[in-house]
């Protein structure tokens, strides 16, 4: 969609209108003015009084993020796993976003659900309160019984949110081509990159059926451990909108002096928490991600109970492979083959301070590394990082960003039930772990197979790309793109590479003709050309390396 798309859509319009004149209001709206569009500066015109001018940005941005409602608020919580682009500060304050909104009608519910699962609430269920008993952005949540006796509850979505949230996310992607495309400074929070990121998380988000198949691989891969409880689904009571689940009865993590008052030791059940998320992690690569301590829960027995599966993050070969050696890294203190880690797995532009980076890389880990594994404070240490990454404007990928915030997360909600935890001290025996996967044979294996069919695909597609190439090049078709840094320098070294090619082949012919005078049968004048050729071509070689 284009700007002009939305000037003349009404439905559009309005919405940009409330999106710009809220970013004004809490003075966010400096980038806006350096978009050269008529129609946005008529739009900051207005003379609305600007709310908290001398509040802190990251405050103003929540509010205003807040104000913006679901769309928005689900925005600041995924760029709240972005420290490396938004920055600690923002991340930190984006972090307390809460996504409530009211409850829809009794009535509004009982339809949706009749059209959902193709029958009325009290054909389904045995009781049904069609009263919410909490309501967040995306959904609200219902108590309900099955026929069996079993207690659940009914999770549905808020009536014509698609809709909303369609036209936000059209908006953010316009929004973001204009900010990319006309404001230097926004380009390196990588705006359309983060947007299309976001827009796939959230339409992802919206649908149940993801959160459902979400909770029955945790079911599946923890089936053999009986200190974990996911709540199980009912698949012939769920669809896109509509999740029904076991009502899990516990006490919050968010309540630890009620967990304490239960008889269970606060310090032994935050280090079964950080196992549990940490198995997730390293052992199977498809993790919860979002470790607040409302999102799980001790139930009866000392079971770990986990809730709201819809934020997951998943780990493959190459990104699990990348994080276990960086968190090897940092733990053992090697800062010279950390920095190059980060260099070489993030997007570092072209002008980046590498000594800088390395020095700052070494004070990270000379401030961390003399602590020992109790006390080492491996979110402290990640959050630093973070910020060294983003200060030097190395983009990470979004799956290592997210795993970040996650443990960094998983470490602070753990030191509320245990002040004295650490996370890196949990993690000592997953190292182990984590050197037997790099040295098995079938990682290996993996490696040389990929290896293989990259050879196979371009022993086929090769050909197929150059013969491509040289047709262009026949019809004059082929266009090549080159940025010339400094254009003085290569037309230097393109007149002397012409001129030490003219003197070889010149010395060349006189050294055939046996132009005298000669030296042992061949041209003096064509050995000392050809020596001289080749003194100035090589010196020039090595200035192009």
């Amino acid at each position: 969609m284009k700007i002009i798309d939305v000037i003349r859509n009404p439905k559009y319009s309005k919405r940009l209108r409330e999106v710009v004149g809220t970013f004004r209001q809490y003075n966010l709206d400096d980038w806006f003015g350096d978009i050269p569009l008529q129609s946005f500066r008529d739009m900051l015109k207005s003379q609305e009084i600007r709310a908290m001018r001398d509040n802190p940005l990251p405050e103003r941005l929540r509010l205003a993020l807040t104000s913006l409602g679901t769309t928005y608020i689900k925005l600041g919580q995924v760029l709240s796993t972005r420290a490396d682009i938004v920055g600690p500060e923002i991340a930190e304050e984006l972090r307390k976003l809460q996504s409530e909104l009211p409850a829809d009608s009794p009535d509004t519910v009982l339809q949706l659900i009749t059209e959902e699962l193709g029958q009325p609430p009290e054909k389904l269920f045995a009781t049904f309160d069609p009263l919410a008993f909490s309501s967040a952005s995306i959904g609200q949540v219902h108590r309900a019984q099955l026929e069996d006796g079993s207690d659940v509850v009914v999770k549905i979505q808020h009536d014509n949110i698609q809709e909303k949230v369609n036209i936000d996310l059209d908006l953010l992607l316009v929004l973001a081509k204009l900010l990319n495309d006309h404001v230097a400074d926004a380009r390196p929070y990588q705006p359309v990159s983060t947007a299309r990121e976001f827009r796939r998380t959230l339409l992802h988000e919206l649908d149940f059926t993801s959160e459902r198949r979400n909770m029955e691989r945790f079911t599946r891969n923890f089936a053999e451990d009986d200190s974990v409880c996911i709540p199980e689904v009912y698949r012939h009571l769920c669809s896109k909108r509509v999740l029904t689940m076991d009502l899990l009865v516990g006490i919050p993590g968010s309540k630890p002096s009620e967990i304490q008052a239960s008889g269970e030791a606060l310090d032994i059940f935050a280090q079964r928490t950080a196992t549990v998320f940490l198995n997730m992690i390293f052992r199977d690569g498809f993790y919860h991600a979002d470790p607040h301590p409302g999102n799980y829960m001790l139930l009866d027995g000392g079971v770990l109970g986990l809730l709201d599966c819809g934020m997951i993050g998943r780990l493959d070969d190459s990104i699990r492979e990348l994080f276990s050696e960086l968190l090897m890294m940092l733990i053992q203190g090697d800062s010279e083959s950390l920095a190059d880690l980060l260099l070489r797995a993030g997007s570092a532009p072209e002008d980046v301070d590498r000594v800088a980076f390395r020095t700052d890389v070494s004070d990270l880990i000379i401030e961390h590394g003399t602590r020992s594994l109790e006390e080492f404070d491996l979110g402290g240490a990640l959050d630093q990082l973070t910020e060294i990454v983003r200060r030097h404007q190395i983009l990470m990928p979004s799956a290592a960003s997210l795993l970040i915030k996650t443990l960094v997360m998983l470490e602070g909600t753990s030191r509320e039930l245990n002040p004295s935890f650490s996370l890196a001290e949990v993690l000592e025996p997953f190292k182990e772990q984590l050197l037997r996967e790099r040295l098995d044979p079938k990682r290996w294996l993996r490696r040389i197979s990929r290896s293989v069919r990259d050879l196979d695909r371009l022993a086929k597609q090769g050909p197929r790309n150059i013969a491509e190439i040289l047709d262009r090049l026949q019809s004059g078709k082929l266009k090549v793109r080159h940025e010339l840094e400094d254009l003085k320098v290569v037309t230097n070294r393109l007149v002397s590479g012409m001129l030490i090619a003219s003197l070889f082949m010149g010395s060349s012919i006189l050294l055939s003709q046996q132009l005298p005078p000669l030296a042992g049968g061949f041209s003096l004048i064509g050995m000392v050309g050809c020596l001289t050729a080749v003194i100035l071509g090589g010196r020039l070689l090595w200035k192009i390396k």
